[in-house]
């Protein structure tokens, strides 16, 4: 018991607060102080720099890595771009074919139609000439036909007609 009346630890005030910061600030039961070791190497002005310095290379390196990483997007961006850009062109290409070759399709129909209706017509010709030219040898065999049928029916009406008769004189 202390002179208050009541009691208290180890039976004096300050013994117990002594005790207290012994144990906390002196490392435990080892003696005032503690066994701390050797005392922790102090940073020296070029250690610090040192740190400073890395630290600064690493944000360097991560700036560059960063950077590099940036510019390797781009590049692929501008791949993909590139890609999307050649893949319409021969997208526009194709159409372009496809439809070259309709109209060629469709203009080779269209000379097939003329040639067969060049060929009609110069056949058509061919006949039409043909056909004249019979026109005109059968009209010439009729007119041979009729002026031998006439000549012979005047011989026949004229009796026998002599073209040079030998002369009667003498």
């Amino acid at each position: 018991m202390n002179s208050n009346g009541g009691s208290s630890f180890f039976g004096s005030d300050w013994l117990g607060a002594f005790l207290i910061i012994a144990i906390l600030f002196g490392g435990g039961f080892n003696g005032f102080g503690g066994n701390r070791g050797p005392a922790p190497n102090l940073a020296t002005q070029e250690y610090v720099q040192t740190a400073i310095n890395d630290q600064s290379i690493q944000q360097q390196l991560q700036q560059i890595a960063l950077s590099s990483a940036n510019n390797n997007y781009e590049t692929a961006q501008l791949m993909n771009n590139q890609t999307r850009d050649l893949m319409q062109q021969n997208y526009t290409n194709q159409i372009n074919v496809v439809q070259g070759f309709n109209a060629l399709t469709q203009q080779i129909g269209q000379l097939g139609y003329h040639m067969d209706e060049c060929c009609c017509k110069i056949q058509t010709q061919i006949l039409q000439g043909q056909y004249d030219n019979a026109l005109r040898e059968l009209a010439k065999a009729q007119t041979d036909a009729s002026n031998a049928a006439q000549s012979a029916y005047l011989l026949s009406v004229m009796g026998k007609w002599v073209a040079n008769p030998a002369s009667t004189t003498a």
